[in-house]
This record gives C-alpha cells, structure tokens and sequence, in this order.
C-alpha cells in the first residue's frame, strides 16, 4: 500500500464508527443527487465521505441516507441538506450555495469551518469554533 492511500480518510476505522442516517423525500434525492443519482460520486468525492442511498417502499417515497467519513464532513452535507429542505427562503438559498459548491469542488477546511461558525450563530453560541473543530478532523 503506498503512502497515500494510508492516511487517506476512509483508511481510519473511527471514519466508519457513527454513521449519519436520516430520511428525505424523492424529490429532495433527485434535487441534491440528481437522475440516477449522477452526482452522487462527485458529492462522495469533494466531501470525503460515502453515502448510501436506499429507496424505502413508503406512502410518500422516502430515500434512506446513510453517510460516512470524517464528522466535520458529515456534518457539513448534513447541515446542506437541513438547509435545502428548510421551508424558510434563506436556508433553502444557503443550502443551494453549498450544493453547488460541493458539486464544484472538494470542500476546504474553511468551508468546514464556514458551515459551523454559521450554525453556533443561529444557534446563539458565541464560541470560538476554532477551539472546538480541531478535535472532529
């Protein structure tokens, strides 16, 4: 194995310990991931995580998503996702903006960083975020 690949995020067991899984409707999979699911791999990608989507036998057609990988990164599609199902106009366009970034590009540490620094502020926190994120790379 070369080098690379052994600190790569998906060679780290802790990466696979607490998977992310929630529920969102069919429309909403083929907003974010598109028909047959073609950017699913890019999002996979620029995220540094796995996700698994499962199509549920439900009234309203619901899709399983399970996403693994580093918690920041978790975290962030997590937070897009939040964001683009909100029926508020300003979440649905923040969400929006992380969609396509993360279409776009592999996500940064400050992007990460972005993405909590807004929600402690919603949430009313006045934490210094940089304290807390070294310890979920």
């Amino acid at each position: 194995m070369d080098a690379a690949n052994e600190n790569s995020w998906w060679m780290i067991p802790e990466n696979f310990e607490s998977p992310f899984l929630f529920f969102i409707d069919e429309d909403q999979e083929q907003h974010i991931f598109g028909h047959g699911d073609e950017y699913l791999r890019c999002i996979e990608e620029h995220s540094n995580t796995f996700i698994q989507l499962e199509g549920w036998f439900t009234a309203s057609g619901q899709t399983r998503v399970t996403v693994v990988g580093p918690f920041r990164a978790k975290h962030w599609l997590v937070d897009m996702i939040w964001n683009l199902c909100n029926q508020e106009a300003y979440h649905r366009a923040g969400g929006q903006e992380m969609l396509d970034l993360v279409r776009k590009q592999p996500l940064t540490r400050a992007h990460l960083d972005a993405s909590l620094t807004v929600q402690a502020r919603d949430w009313g926190l006045f934490l210094d975020i940089k304290d807390l994120v070294t310890t979920w790379d």
